[in-house]
């Protein structure tokens, strides 16, 4: 199995990925996607822009939209930030998650061409390593979301770090992954609790290794990407 990673908001020529894709937003997108599905959503569709997200969730069943823009404010409108700890008290069973997200949906959408296309999170990372290894790949590429010029996106890099220790064999120990991303960047806005729609609570999740115990792949429905 080979491994590669690219950097999603860097602006010079990255390279395409058409085998096994893996766009990692460990805060917030995909630790919040993850706790949707367990708080019993039936699907999230991906949507990249507030208006295109609003549009979507009046088309579709019992929606429930989610997101947040550049920064982390909830998106306007919208049922939801895209808070993870905010979702934990939601009760979404049946429900139809619409999300937009500055950084890890728009990386979905980039990649939406690869072979098998994941959304991954520390909280189901070992989840999406056996995933991975079922599905027999080859090629895994990590796409880091969360690196900005204000950021140093490590918290997305540990993970990255964890599922490739994981697929290589490695008895990595998942503390030291969850160190990193409250040690991160971002990950230190969220612990000093000036920020008021950063909350301490979001990051306590987003640092918990393996919460959750199933993978989330992405599919295609018709022009939609969706995670089930």
């Amino acid at each position: 199995m080979r491994f590669s990673r690219i950097f999603l908001n860097r602006l010079q020529n990255q390279p395409g990925a058409e085998d096994t894709v893996v766009v990692i937003d460990v805060l917030r997108s995909f630790t919040t996607a993850a706790v949707a599905l367990a708080q019993g959503a039936r699907a999230i569709y991906p949507v990249e822009g507030v208006a295109a997200a609003i549009a979507l969730a009046g088309k579709v069943q019992h929606p429930v939209s989610v997101g947040a823009v550049v920064g982390g404010d909830p998106a306007p409108g919208f049922d939801f930030g895209n808070s993870p700890s905010q979702l934990m008290n939601a009760n979404l069973a049946g429900k139809t998650v619409v999300m937009s997200t500055a950084a890890g949906v728009r990386g979905l959408q980039r990649f939406r061409q690869a072979r098998q296309l994941y959304a991954a999170s520390l909280v189901c990372a070992r989840a999406t390593a056996e995933a991975i290894r079922a599905a027999g790949s080859e090629e895994v590429c990590f796409v880091i979301t969360g690196e900005w010029v204000d950021r140093d996106g490590d918290e997305d890099i540990a993970c990255a770090d964890y599922i490739e220790s994981l697929l290589r064999g490695d008895q990595a120990a998942p503390e030291q992954f969850a160190q990193r991303v409250r040690d991160s960047d971002f990950g230190q806005r969220f612990a000093a609790g000036t920020w008021p729609n950063l909350p301490l609570a979001d990051l306590e999740l987003a640092a918990h290794p393996d919460l959750f115990g199933f993978a989330m792949q992405v599919r295609h429905e018709g022009e939609h990407l969706v995670i089930r």
